[in-house]
């Protein structure tokens, strides 16, 4: 029995609990291991909640950003096709360690006097223009996927364009994009391990500085690979869950 398509909102529910207890707990079997695992239990753990809190900040800004270009990719209006078009094609175009040290280094000297954007905070900010590029290309294409002939009927029936497309092609559209918006999202968990490059100590960084400690490099990237294995192993089976949720490829 598949459970994730037969039980999806327990599913959703566990994936969240066993998440939050695993993140919150996860020092405790740590602790039990020997050096140079044990001694640091506590950095690990602490490591692997900002990396979470990093994935959520700058995955849930980054569907804001791709449902927005997506939108905007589309638009009749020449210039903001343009902007659109540009802004996928610097981020698709350019390493994202690049970009994360592009923004960490130049957003700030471009900040109001007074505003002082923390490293977590510039990270964020180009792991959520990065993600945000590769969204908006699967919104792009869910609301090419919707039928025209369901937007003719919408018209038919009285409903402006703007009702027509909140209403019936927009929840249509990311419908059909939630599995490649699933995909990114579990991408992304990994990919803020760059974020190690300006100092941000999320998991990757923590393990940089046991190894440095400790001298040795195999079971504390082991120890990190596995604790990432099973951050991304939680997001998509909550993803998953999601898709069965709203039936996604299932025919009606």
């Amino acid at each position: 029995m598949n459970w994730t398509k037969q039980y999806p909102g327990w599913t959703m529910f566990g994936a969240m609990v066993g998440l939050l207890i695993f993140l919150w707990g996860l020092a405790i079997p740590l602790s039990l291991a020997p050096e140079p695992i044990g001694p640091a239990a506590n950095e690990f753990a602490a490591g692997a909640r900002i990396t979470v809190l990093l994935t959520l900040i700058s995955g849930t800004s980054g569907i804001v950003l791709g449902v927005l270009a997506g939108i905007g990719k589309l638009s009749k209006f020449m210039p903001v096709r343009w902007i659109c078009d540009f802004y996928v094609w610097i981020i698709r175009g350019t390493p994202l360690l690049l970009q994360i040290m592009f923004v960490w280094l130049v957003v700030p000297t471009i900040m109001p006097e007074g505003v002082v954007l923390s490293d977590f905070a510039c990270a964020a900010i180009a792991l959520a223009l990065n993600v945000g590029a590769y969204n908006t290309e699967c919104v792009r294409a869910g609301i090419l996927a919707v039928p025209h002939g369901q937007v003719e009927a919408a018209r038919a029936l009285g409903l402006s364009p703007m009702r027509t497309f909140l209403d019936i092609v927009l929840p249509q559209s990311l419908r059909v994009a939630l599995p490649a918006l699933a995909n990114n999202l579990a991408s992304l968990v990994k990919d803020s391990s760059l974020a190690y490059a300006i100092s941000v100590v999320e998991l990757t960084m923590s393990g940089y500085r046991v190894q440095a400690e400790s001298y040795q490099p195999i079971p504390v990237f082991m120890t990190t690979a596995v604790i990432y294995l099973i951050l991304t192993t939680a997001f998509t089976t909550l993803t998953a869950a999601l898709e069965a949720r709203l039936e996604v490829g299932q025919k009606r």
